[in-house]
Protein backbone atom coordinates (compact mmCIF):
# COMPACT_ATOMS: atom_id res chain seq x y z
CA UNK A 1 0.00 0.00 0.00
CA UNK A 2 2.64 2.41 0.68
CA UNK A 3 3.54 2.68 -3.42
CA UNK A 4 -0.22 3.27 -3.92
CA UNK A 5 -0.08 6.55 -1.07
CA UNK A 6 2.80 7.87 -2.80
CA UNK A 7 1.30 7.38 -6.67
CA UNK A 8 -1.89 9.15 -4.84
CA UNK A 9 0.26 11.84 -3.71
CA UNK A 10 2.00 12.46 -6.92
CA UNK A 11 -1.28 12.99 -8.79
CA UNK A 12 -2.82 15.21 -6.19
CA UNK A 13 0.59 17.39 -6.83
CA UNK A 14 0.56 17.04 -10.45
CA UNK A 15 -3.30 18.16 -10.34
CA UNK A 16 -2.66 21.14 -8.05
CA UNK A 17 0.12 22.73 -10.31
CA UNK A 18 -1.82 22.63 -13.14
CA UNK A 19 -3.11 25.68 -14.96
CA UNK A 20 -6.53 24.70 -15.89
CA UNK A 21 -8.72 25.51 -13.00
CA UNK A 22 -10.76 22.67 -13.53
CA UNK A 23 -7.53 20.27 -13.22
CA UNK A 24 -6.80 21.94 -9.94
CA UNK A 25 -10.44 20.78 -8.74
CA UNK A 26 -9.51 17.11 -9.46
CA UNK A 27 -6.65 17.22 -6.52
CA UNK A 28 -9.70 17.12 -3.94
CA UNK A 29 -9.96 13.80 -5.15
CA UNK A 30 -6.19 12.05 -6.43
CA UNK A 31 -7.58 8.41 -6.30
CA UNK A 32 -10.28 9.09 -8.76
CA UNK A 33 -9.84 8.77 -12.86
CA UNK A 34 -10.15 12.60 -14.06
CA UNK A 35 -12.04 11.08 -16.96
CA UNK A 36 -14.57 7.76 -16.77
CA UNK A 37 -14.22 6.25 -20.41
CA UNK A 38 -13.34 2.47 -19.57
CA UNK A 39 -15.21 0.35 -22.44
CA UNK A 40 -17.53 -1.93 -20.52
CA UNK A 41 -16.67 -4.27 -23.39
CA UNK A 42 -13.63 -5.54 -25.03
CA UNK A 43 -11.57 -3.66 -27.23
CA UNK A 44 -9.61 -3.13 -30.56
CA UNK A 45 -6.92 -1.35 -29.39
CA UNK A 46 -4.48 0.97 -31.70
CA UNK A 47 -1.34 2.72 -30.57
CA UNK A 48 -1.31 6.26 -31.07
CA UNK A 49 2.57 6.58 -32.25
CA UNK A 50 4.03 3.05 -34.13
CA UNK A 51 7.61 2.79 -35.68
CA UNK A 52 7.62 3.24 -39.25
CA UNK A 53 10.01 0.42 -39.70
CA UNK A 54 7.37 -2.11 -39.30
CA UNK A 55 5.18 -3.66 -41.80
CA UNK A 56 2.22 -3.85 -40.14
CA UNK A 57 1.18 -1.61 -36.67
CA UNK A 58 0.80 -3.51 -33.48
CA UNK A 59 -3.15 -3.57 -33.37
CA UNK A 60 -4.94 -5.98 -30.56
CA UNK A 61 -7.92 -7.21 -28.79
CA UNK A 62 -8.21 -6.14 -25.23
CA UNK A 63 -10.24 -6.82 -22.32
CA UNK A 64 -12.19 -4.71 -21.13
CA UNK A 65 -10.72 -5.40 -17.68
CA UNK A 66 -7.25 -3.50 -19.27
CA UNK A 67 -7.07 -0.01 -18.16
CA UNK A 68 -6.51 1.94 -21.62
CA UNK A 69 -3.95 4.78 -21.61
CA UNK A 70 -4.17 8.14 -23.39
CA UNK A 71 -1.44 6.49 -25.75
CA UNK A 72 -4.12 4.18 -27.58
CA UNK A 73 -6.93 4.60 -29.29
CA UNK A 74 -10.14 2.16 -28.71
CA UNK A 75 -12.44 0.80 -30.93
CA UNK A 76 -15.57 -1.08 -28.40
CA UNK A 77 -17.70 -4.27 -29.13
CA UNK A 78 -15.52 -4.66 -32.74
CA UNK A 79 -15.57 -7.59 -34.74
CA UNK A 80 -13.14 -9.83 -36.32
CA UNK A 81 -13.56 -8.29 -39.40
CA UNK A 82 -13.08 -4.50 -37.91
CA UNK A 83 -9.44 -6.10 -36.23
CA UNK A 84 -8.65 -7.95 -39.98
CA UNK A 85 -9.73 -4.43 -42.17
CA UNK A 86 -7.48 -2.53 -40.03
CA UNK A 87 -4.45 -4.41 -39.07
CA UNK A 88 -4.36 -5.46 -42.88
CA UNK A 89 -1.86 -4.42 -45.77
CA UNK A 90 -4.17 -1.97 -47.47
CA UNK A 91 -5.12 -0.02 -44.26
CA UNK A 92 -1.06 0.27 -43.59
CA UNK A 93 -0.60 1.82 -46.97
CA UNK A 94 -3.35 4.18 -46.57
CA UNK A 95 -1.61 4.94 -43.24
CA UNK A 96 1.89 5.56 -44.80
CA UNK A 97 0.37 8.07 -47.12
CA UNK A 98 -2.29 10.21 -44.86
CA UNK A 99 -0.79 10.01 -41.08
CA UNK A 100 0.91 12.58 -39.13
CA UNK A 101 4.69 11.77 -38.24
CA UNK A 102 6.57 12.44 -34.62
CA UNK A 103 9.59 12.43 -35.89
CA UNK A 104 9.12 9.76 -38.76
CA UNK A 105 7.36 7.47 -36.82
CA UNK A 106 3.43 6.49 -37.57
CA UNK A 107 1.00 9.03 -35.41
CA UNK A 108 -2.13 6.91 -36.01
CA UNK A 109 -5.11 9.80 -36.24
CA UNK A 110 -8.86 9.11 -35.69
CA UNK A 111 -10.33 11.68 -37.62
CA UNK A 112 -7.17 11.96 -40.20
CA UNK A 113 -6.83 8.54 -40.93
CA UNK A 114 -9.54 5.92 -39.68
CA UNK A 115 -12.69 8.29 -40.55
CA UNK A 116 -11.00 8.45 -44.56
CA UNK A 117 -10.56 5.40 -45.03
CA UNK A 118 -12.41 4.14 -47.63
CA UNK A 119 -14.11 0.91 -46.29
CA UNK A 120 -14.38 -1.69 -49.68
CA UNK A 121 -18.51 -1.34 -50.40
CA UNK A 122 -21.00 -4.31 -50.51
CA UNK A 123 -18.71 -7.18 -49.20
CA UNK A 124 -20.26 -10.30 -50.00
CA UNK A 125 -20.95 -12.67 -47.09
CA UNK A 126 -18.33 -14.66 -47.87
CA UNK A 127 -15.58 -12.64 -48.28
CA UNK A 128 -15.98 -11.20 -45.26
CA UNK A 129 -16.36 -14.80 -43.32
CA UNK A 130 -12.91 -14.92 -45.16
CA UNK A 131 -11.15 -11.41 -43.33
CA UNK A 132 -12.58 -13.02 -40.24
CA UNK A 133 -10.96 -15.95 -40.49
CA UNK A 134 -7.65 -14.26 -41.82
CA UNK A 135 -8.21 -12.52 -38.99
CA UNK A 136 -8.36 -15.13 -36.45
CA UNK A 137 -5.34 -17.02 -37.65
CA UNK A 138 -3.36 -13.52 -37.09
CA UNK A 139 -4.13 -13.81 -33.49
CA UNK A 140 -3.63 -17.74 -32.88
CA UNK A 141 -0.52 -17.04 -34.92
CA UNK A 142 0.74 -14.21 -31.59
CA UNK A 143 -0.91 -16.69 -29.16
CA UNK A 144 2.03 -19.15 -30.27
CA UNK A 145 4.81 -17.19 -29.06
CA UNK A 146 4.23 -16.98 -25.51
CA UNK A 147 6.17 -14.37 -23.34
CA UNK A 148 7.10 -12.36 -26.40
CA UNK A 149 5.28 -8.57 -26.81
CA UNK A 150 4.00 -7.50 -29.54
CA UNK A 151 6.93 -5.04 -29.79
CA UNK A 152 9.16 -8.40 -30.11
CA UNK A 153 6.34 -10.09 -32.84
CA UNK A 154 6.63 -6.81 -35.02
CA UNK A 155 10.50 -6.29 -34.92
CA UNK A 156 11.15 -5.44 -39.02
CA UNK A 157 13.95 -8.06 -38.86
CA UNK A 158 12.33 -10.78 -36.71
CA UNK A 159 8.83 -11.05 -37.24
CA UNK A 160 8.28 -14.80 -36.86
CA UNK A 161 7.61 -16.66 -40.31
CA UNK A 162 4.12 -17.97 -39.03
CA UNK A 163 3.20 -14.48 -38.58
CA UNK A 164 4.33 -12.78 -41.39
CA UNK A 165 2.43 -15.83 -43.60
CA UNK A 166 -0.87 -15.55 -41.22
CA UNK A 167 -0.77 -11.16 -42.39
CA UNK A 168 -0.19 -12.08 -46.29
CA UNK A 169 -3.60 -14.69 -45.78
CA UNK A 170 -4.96 -11.85 -44.46
CA UNK A 171 -4.24 -9.08 -47.01
CA UNK A 172 -5.09 -11.49 -49.97
CA UNK A 173 -8.50 -11.96 -48.12
CA UNK A 174 -8.88 -7.78 -47.30
CA UNK A 175 -7.98 -7.20 -51.24
CA UNK A 176 -10.76 -9.38 -52.58
CA UNK A 177 -12.78 -7.49 -50.61
CA UNK A 178 -11.98 -4.72 -52.55
CA UNK A 179 -11.69 -6.33 -56.21
CA UNK A 180 -11.39 -9.66 -57.95
CA UNK A 181 -7.90 -8.97 -59.69
CA UNK A 182 -4.98 -9.12 -56.93
CA UNK A 183 -2.87 -5.80 -56.49
CA UNK A 184 0.45 -5.59 -57.88
CA UNK A 185 2.28 -3.73 -55.74
CA UNK A 186 1.46 -1.10 -52.63
CA UNK A 187 1.86 1.43 -54.90
CA UNK A 188 -1.47 0.17 -56.80
CA UNK A 189 -3.57 -0.42 -53.53
CA UNK A 190 -2.35 3.41 -52.91
CA UNK A 191 -4.56 4.38 -56.37
CA UNK A 192 -7.12 2.48 -56.26
CA UNK A 193 -7.54 3.73 -52.59
CA UNK A 194 -7.22 7.33 -53.33
CA UNK A 195 -9.47 7.03 -56.79
CA UNK A 196 -12.35 5.15 -54.45
CA UNK A 197 -12.03 7.90 -51.53
CA UNK A 198 -12.53 10.64 -54.47
CA UNK A 199 -15.38 8.77 -55.66
CA UNK A 200 -17.10 8.25 -52.26
CA UNK A 201 -16.38 11.27 -50.72
CA UNK A 202 -17.98 13.17 -53.94
CA UNK A 203 -21.68 13.57 -52.91
CA UNK A 204 -20.35 15.04 -49.96
CA UNK A 205 -18.54 18.00 -51.33
CA UNK A 206 -20.76 21.28 -53.08
CA UNK A 207 -20.31 23.32 -55.82
CA UNK A 208 -18.77 26.60 -55.32
CA UNK A 209 -19.64 29.29 -57.15
CA UNK A 210 -17.90 32.25 -57.96
CA UNK A 211 -18.43 35.42 -57.10
CA UNK A 212 -19.27 37.96 -60.30
CA UNK A 213 -18.85 41.82 -60.72
CA UNK A 214 -20.83 43.62 -62.46
CA UNK A 215 -20.18 44.03 -66.16
CA UNK A 216 -17.59 41.16 -65.77
CA UNK A 217 -17.25 38.21 -68.26
CA UNK A 218 -19.30 35.59 -66.63
CA UNK A 219 -18.17 32.63 -64.63
CA UNK A 220 -18.39 28.96 -64.26
CA UNK A 221 -19.47 26.46 -61.12
CA UNK A 222 -16.52 24.62 -60.40
CA UNK A 223 -16.86 21.61 -58.20
CA UNK A 224 -14.50 21.66 -54.48
CA UNK A 225 -11.89 19.89 -54.10
CA UNK A 226 -12.11 16.72 -52.29
CA UNK A 227 -11.42 17.24 -48.95
CA UNK A 228 -10.86 14.71 -45.68
CA UNK A 229 -14.29 14.43 -43.57
CA UNK A 230 -15.41 13.85 -40.73
CA UNK A 231 -18.64 12.32 -39.39
CA UNK A 232 -20.96 14.92 -38.23
CA UNK A 233 -21.49 15.86 -34.36
CA UNK A 234 -24.40 15.67 -32.52
CA UNK A 235 -26.82 17.81 -32.84
CA UNK A 236 -25.59 19.08 -36.25
CA UNK A 237 -26.53 19.88 -39.40
CA UNK A 238 -26.89 16.74 -41.61
CA UNK A 239 -25.00 15.91 -44.29
CA UNK A 240 -25.97 14.98 -48.14
CA UNK A 241 -27.38 11.97 -48.09
CA UNK A 242 -24.63 9.05 -49.62
CA UNK A 243 -24.39 5.44 -50.14
CA UNK A 244 -20.90 5.42 -48.69
CA UNK A 245 -20.54 2.78 -47.06
CA UNK A 246 -17.83 3.13 -43.59
CA UNK A 247 -16.21 1.09 -40.84
CA UNK A 248 -18.12 0.20 -37.57
CA UNK A 249 -20.75 2.65 -36.17
CA UNK A 250 -18.76 3.30 -33.39
CA UNK A 251 -16.69 6.00 -32.34
CA UNK A 252 -13.04 6.09 -31.58
CA UNK A 253 -12.08 7.87 -28.59
CA UNK A 254 -8.71 8.78 -27.12
CA UNK A 255 -9.08 7.58 -23.70
CA UNK A 256 -6.90 10.16 -21.78
CA UNK A 257 -7.60 8.27 -18.49
CA UNK A 258 -3.55 8.75 -16.65
CA UNK A 259 -3.82 10.77 -14.06
CA UNK A 260 0.34 11.64 -14.05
Amino acid sequence: MPRVFQRVEAVRRWRSERGRVATRKLADTPALFAEMRQPTTDYVAIPTVSSETRRYIPIAFLSHKVIASNQIYVLPSATLYHFGMLTSGMHMDWVRQVCGRLKSDFRYSNKLVYNNFPWPQDVPEKRRSAVEAAAQGVLDARAKFKGQTLDDLYHPLLMPKLLYVAHRLLDRAVDRCYRREPFSSDHARVEFLFNLYQRLSAPLTAPVKSRRREGSPGTTTQPCPALPTRPAARGSAPRPKTTRQRGPDIQFRLFDISTV
